[in-house]
């Protein structure tokens, strides 16, 4: 392994904002998040119009903050909405390039990063990567059956933070990712728990529009038979339900907010109403990571629960009380996106991995 300083600039770009942060191996030593309003955002029909506006953003940003972009060594991004890909990071190449431009899954302003990654990259003379993004896919072919054949069980969940949590779970416990079974928790505006086996995320649910825990604007696992019903009696636009599965539901379709934030403030205040729905989240979470350990055979190392909701310590509690007969649990509050960016690059940079090539014929391995 390398003694080299790598020095690494991470981008990710978010529907209203783009981060931009410079690592130097492990170390953040510059970052700084832009917000985009409405009203700068609005000129622009297709997310992919964004391209050039955010690009320059970046550059902007570098420049007055005195960064010469020959100084990096490899520049990483936020990966978009390819096909389903195993855990890892990866070389951006023509292939990954031409499939986040043709939007195979979808239009997402994450397809944006990698471009960018790619072009700044050229410019500095360095490699550019992706690093565990939305679509990887690692699930055992049991874990796909939901109960009919025309609707497999998919895995969309926080990979990059997921996996970030789980590899810094490892360090705390002393042994090496590849050795440990967990279960991961992210708690956010969207909720996925994994069961991580030796290193692979075998099972997790579908945490954009799928199944699993409600959330703060997700409606989770919904009864289907009732929901058939709504569909189709004439109440609801297709676009409406799909707004209830994804944006209106959850936690904000009981209470009128997704302000976690808010909803915490009424809790300690005694609002009896925000801490029985608040509960019922926490009661599903549990249920969910209690599933897993069945998953995981009952050999569970350690539960991690990690994302912004993680930092009220109400909901921690309501967890723990359900779940901590199965393994101990780790808490780390908030999100390390940038940081699981850069430390994907660095491992490839300092070669203790080997960048990983998307290839969409062979799709994620089992």
């Amino acid at each position: 392994m390398s003694d080299t300083t790598f020095r690494i600039l991470a981008i990710n770009p978010g529907s209203t904002s783009t981060k931009i942060a410079v690592f130097e191996n492990e170390k953040e030593v510059w970052s700084t998040k832009i917000t985009h309003s409405a009203e700068e955002l609005a000129g622009y029909d297709l997310i992919s119009d964004q391209y050039d506006f955010r690009k320059e953003v970046i550059l902007n940003e570098l420049e007055k903050a005195g960064i010469d972009i020959s100084s990096f060594h490899g520049i990483v991004s936020r990966g978009g909405l390819l096909r389903p890909i195993e855990g890892g990071t990866y070389l951006v190449d023509d292939r990954l390039l031409d499939d986040l431009r043709r939007e195979v899954q979808g239009e997402h302003v994450s397809n944006l990063g990698a471009l960018i990654a790619k072009d700044l990259a050229e410019e500095a003379d360095c490699p550019s990567f992706i690093v565990d993004p939305v679509v990887v896919d690692e699930m055992e072919n049991i874990a796909r059956y939901s109960g009919h054949p025309e609707l497999p069980r998919k895995s969309i969940f926080h990979a990059l933070n997921q996996k970030a949590v789980a590899r810094k779970a490892a360090t705390r416990l002393g042994k090496s990712y590849s050795r440990l079974n967990l279960i991961v928790a992210h708690l956010g505006g969207g909720i996925s728990v994994g069961a991580h086996r030796k290193g692979r995320i075998i099972d997790v649910n579908n945490a954009l529009n799928g199944d699993g825990p409600f959330t703060p604007e997700r409606s989770g696992g919904l009864p289907v038979g009732d929901l058939a019903d709504l569909c189709f009696s004439g109440k609801k636009t297709h676009r409406e339900v799909k707004k209830m599965i994804t944006g209106e539901g959850g936690i904000v379709a009981y209470l009128g907010t997704n302000d976690m934030l808010a909803v915490e403030k009424e809790v300690k205040k005694g609002n009896r109403r925000f801490s029985e729905v608040y509960e019922a989240m926490a009661y599903q979470i549990a249920k969910e990571i209690g599933g897993l350990a069945t998953v995981l055979e009952g050999n569970v190392d350690a539960i991690v629960i990690t994302g912004g909701v993680a930092y009220d310590k109400n909901i921690i509690g309501w967890i723990r009380r359900r779940v901590e007969f199965i393994a101990d649990i780790i808490v780390y509050p908030g999100e390390m996106e940038m940081e699981a960016l850069a430390q994907g690059a660095l491992r490839v940079l300092n070669g203790s991995e080997e960048a990983k090539r998307y290839d969409p014929a062979k799709g994620p391995s089992r």
